[in-house]
């Protein structure tokens, strides 16, 4: 049996034919870049979220540079963040001109561990990135209290977290702001990049839309310079096809987690995810700690089972953060699990008896050695 990780091909051919006719309107109607999709998109994606605005982007690492700008960040200040997450949620504070900060992480959940963060708060401090990290939200209680506290901004990275719940409340409606990726393996996600900022405020929204195409309310004059990242008509019409199946791909997906859950929690060699009780997880990854995780991951993938290490290496000990000079006692939960974690197949269409062949081909691993 093969088991991909991530199966697109089985997604687009549930809903081939609304996804053909979304697409093949684009086209005959040449609308390309931004136009009646991507308003469309903004309108139904602010609704479903029940904000005020949805500000659409070129991806999700652009959005967090956007919304970092536009809230006045740059040289000089610090933005602290976690130490567990893509690149794209430290390098853009870098490319403001502000230093990224990182905290450890939570050792069962692998969100930011709000007690250290007070810790790493100085006179430079301005805003806090809480990562809703696997799809299980960060505790966003501590955060905004902290974060009210010492009179920072939060940027929610909401990149693996579409409509993930965190005491009722959606991720990214907590914070300032909530970024989005779009990307195609992302629990809601375009077929190329793409991405948005959402926000109850409209004044930035405002800026962060001017910001995003080139500083410009039309193509007469531009109010200031801005970059360019706007989310074309292709990406819009497939979100917006897509949007109306979310809540029932993430009930499946969590769904699929509680087999693996329920299959693993007694095998001692594997640490199952952990859920809050006051958070809706939406597991854009389930990730598991095991012991010999790079001779597991190679069994696996000799027997058709497609794994993901997520992430092989935490984000102070990337080469790109050397500078920082940081060492394996500063985040050693994060050190330690960089390690362990092994991300196994996830998705809506996953099928219980692929569940059940991973599972018996890990226990078959264990038994081996």
């Amino acid at each position: 049996m093969n088991v991909p990780f991530v199966d697109l091909k089985c997604q687009y051919a549930n809903i081939k034919d609304k996804i053909d006719s979304a697409i093949k309107n684009v086209v005959e109607e040449t609308a390309f870049i931004r136009g009646k999709y991507v308003e469309n998109f903004e309108k139904s994606y602010a609704s479903e979220y029940g904000v005020k605005n949805c500000v659409s982007v070129g991806n999700g690492t652009e959005g967090i540079y956007i919304a970092l700008k536009m809230l006045g960040i740059g040289p000089g200040d610090e933005v602290i963040t976690t130490a567990c997450s893509w690149i794209a949620t430290s390098e853009t504070i870098t490319q403001t001109g502000a230093k990224p900060v990182f905290v450890d992480i939570n050792p069962d959940c692998y969100t930011i561990n709000t007690s250290l963060i007070r810790g790493k708060i100085t006179k430079k401090t301005k805003a806090i990135i809480p990562v809703h990290f696997y799809g299980q939200p960060a505790d966003m209680d501590k955060i905004m209290a902290i974060a009210q506290e010492y009179g920072l901004y939060v940027i929610e990275d909401c990149a693996q977290a579409h409509f993930a719940m965190f005491r009722g409340k959606k991720v990214g409606t907590i914070g300032n702001v909530g970024v989005f990726s779009f990307y195609p393996s992302k629990n809601l996600g375009a077929y190329g990049d793409a991405g948005c900022i959402i926000t109850d405020n409209d004044e930035l929204a405002y800026k962060m839309r001017l910001y995003a195409n080139h500083g410009s309310v039309n193509k007469v004059d531009h109010l200031f310079e801005g970059i360019n990242s706007r989310m074309d008509g292709l990406q819009a019409s497939v979100l917006l096809t897509k949007l109306p199946y979310i809540h029932e791909w993430n009930k499946r997906r969590y769904e699929n987690a509680m087999i693996y859950n329920s299959l693993l929690k007694d095998f001692e060699k594997i640490k199952i995810p952990v859920v809050r009780d006051e958070c809706q997880h939406v597991f854009h990854v389930y990730a598991i700690r095991a012991e010999q995780r790079d001779e597991l991951k190679e069994f696996l993938s000799s027997n058709g089972i497609q794994t993901v290490l997520h992430y092989p290496r935490a984000l102070p000990f990337l080469s790109a953060y050397k500078y920082l000079n940081h060492d394996k006692d500063d985040f050693p939960v994060a050190y330690k699990h960089q390690t362990a974690i092994l991300s196994l197949p996830m998705y809506p269409e996953l099928e219980r008896a692929q569940i059940e062949y991973v599972v018996k081909k890990i226990k078959e691993f264990y038994k081996s050695k």
